[in-house]
């Protein structure tokens, strides 16, 4: 009689375990759901936490500028813009693809000047603001330029010539400006550095996948002159970064003293380029693009051909684009997740040598090789034109990252802009340069035979600044470049010491020796 209550009792034991049991196996699911579902959030709130941290750590109005000038101006505008202008010379001016090339380096022209621009907006402000009234400048003359281009039904190749610097002027005055903005934000704030150069890079490149995106269907809804006339948008956006851009502003500038402040700081970036460390890296990135020959409406005009290319349309013109821009995305996202703490000079190396090799995609295409082993002309233009995007970006961050360590204190906007330039005035003598052989290989509007001799060419001079490598120092982004006496600030070491995120370059105004103040 008593064995079945203690059967009873086991048998309510044993439930109670396996219940136990079944609610930590439940538990232990819940928990490693929580997580999974923790992980993933995290992995997605990542990007925003870092957007979020650079809005905080430098104010919101100065990543709004980066945003706009960057993604919205450069990137997005950008795109639009080379599809629009390529389709603007060969269809509406009807001119030759040797012609476009030197045409495209003309306008390109204001971003040789872009030292003229840092000058102005370091030492001349305007109403007391040295940022906010360049801003407002340049989409004002962006605005005019596009709606000159849109309206008028066929411009003389002159004017024509001149609206697209004019507005070239306009998108070149609001880089200068924003460079400005970052390399003080650098200065200020060393550790973000390469974050600050990652956050332009992104912008630029998700602004360029989104516009080649539709820059296509665009040209074929409304015409090359009516797309250029929406890149007024784009300008009047820049506008109003001068509206809200947080600056202090100077009172009681004195402007009689511009001209002892212009050459105070032509003084300052002639002494700064004399040191072996800053003249030498400037060398090598001049030699780096110039040699690198660009023979790209060559190739617009090969592929929209209808009997010698593979007469792509301009919806497909754009997704190719499109598609470069994710490779040029993924360059970014590379330099900045694996790369930005690699010396600079393996960096370069290994991008140098991997652009000549992948010129050759051009090459094989040209020749029609790929059609011999069944690969379609529209597959091998999207890889070659992705990976030639990839390779350009994990290039061109290491060189931006270098170029503000070597900007000194208190002309920072003048002297990276002098850096820019360097770089434009070896990509317009790639240009032109491009444009010279295209015309000695007698390449026109129909006749295509020797591209592929400008193709090899080309390639062949690619790999020639590996020769000049030797110029960049071998260091990376934690190292510094400039010397102590540069970087030393004047008078009262404590006067100007980081504020708050408002940090003005008020050094030029201040300090009458050539060294300059740290802002």
């Amino acid at each position: 009689m008593e064995s079945a209550p203690t059967s009873q009792a086991s048998v309510d034991e044993e439930r109670a375990e396996e219940g136990e049991a079944v609610s930590l196996v439940r538990q232990d699911s819940e928990e490693s759901g929580a997580k999974a579902e923790g992980w993933l959030c995290a992995s997605l709130s990542s990007p925003v936490h870092w957007f979020l941290m650079l809005a905080d750590e430098t104010h919101w109005s100065f990543v709004f500028g980066v945003v706009t000038v960057y993604g919205i101006s450069q990137g997005f505008g950008g795109a639009i813009s080379r599809v629009a202008s390529d389709y603007y010379w060969k269809d509406v001016q009807m001119v030759q693809p040797s012609e476009a090339q030197v045409y495209q380096g003309i306008a390109s022209l204001p971003w040789i000047v872009k030292p003229l621009w840092g000058l102005l907006t370091d030492v001349l402000p305007v109403a007391g603001y040295r940022r906010r009234p360049y801003f407002i400048l340049s989409g004002l003359l962006g605005v005019i330029s596009m709606l000159i281009l849109s309206l008028h039904k066929k411009l003389h190749v002159l004017f024509a010539i001149l609206a697209l610097t004019a507005g070239s002027a306009g998108v070149a005055i609001s880089d200068v400006t924003i460079d400005a903005c970052v390399a003080q934000n650098s200065i200020s704030h060393p550790t973000l550095a390469a974050d600050m150069q990652s956050l332009c890079g992104l912008n630029a490149s998700i602004g360029r996948l989104l516009g080649f995106s539709i820059s296509g269907l665009l040209v074929h809804a409304i015409g090359p002159q009516g797309v250029l006339g929406l890149l007024s948008v784009p300008a009047a956006l820049v506008f109003s970064v001068g509206i809200v851009l947080k600056e202090w502003r100077i009172p009681n500038f004195v402007y009689g003293q511009v001209h002892e402040k212009f050459l105070q700081a032509t003084r300052s970036m002639w002494s700064t380029l004399k040191y072996p460390n800053v003249w030498r890296p400037c060398l090598y990135m001049y030699f780096s693009f110039a040699l690198s020959l660009k023979i790209q409406e060559g190739m617009f005009y090969w592929y929209t051909d209808k009997n010698a290319g593979p007469s792509f349309s301009q919806e497909t013109v754009g997704f190719i684009l499109s598609v470069g821009s994710v490779g040029s995305l993924l360059g970014v996202l590379l330099y900045q997740n694996l790369l930005k703490d690699c010396p600079f000079r393996s960096v370069l190396f290994w991008c140098q040598l991997l652009s000549g090799i992948a010129g050759m995609l051009d090459l094989v295409l040209v020749l029609r090789l790929n059609l011999r082993v069944g690969i379609p002309d529209y597959f091998l233009v999207v890889i070659d034109e992705s990976v030639s995007q990839l390779i350009g970006n994990l290039k061109w961050m290491p060189l931006l990252v270098l170029s503000s360590k070597l900007c000194p204190p208190g002309i920072e906007g003048t002297f990276f802009a002098l850096l820019m330039s360097i770089d434009n005035a070896g990509l317009l003598t790639s240009s032109w340069g491009g444009g010279l052989l295209l015309h000695i290989l007698r390449v026109t509007r129909k006749d295509f035979t020797n591209l592929w001799g400008a193709i090899l060419i080309r390639n062949m001079m690619r790999l020639l600044p590996l020769t000049f490598l030797f110029l960049v120092p071998n260091i990376d982004q934690h190292s510094t470049v400039l010397p102590a006496d540069i970087l030393v600030e004047n008078g009262n070491t404590k006067t100007h010491e980081v504020k708050t995120n408002d940090i003005e370059l008020l050094s030029l105004v201040n300090s009458s020796e050539i060294g300059v103040e740290k802002a």
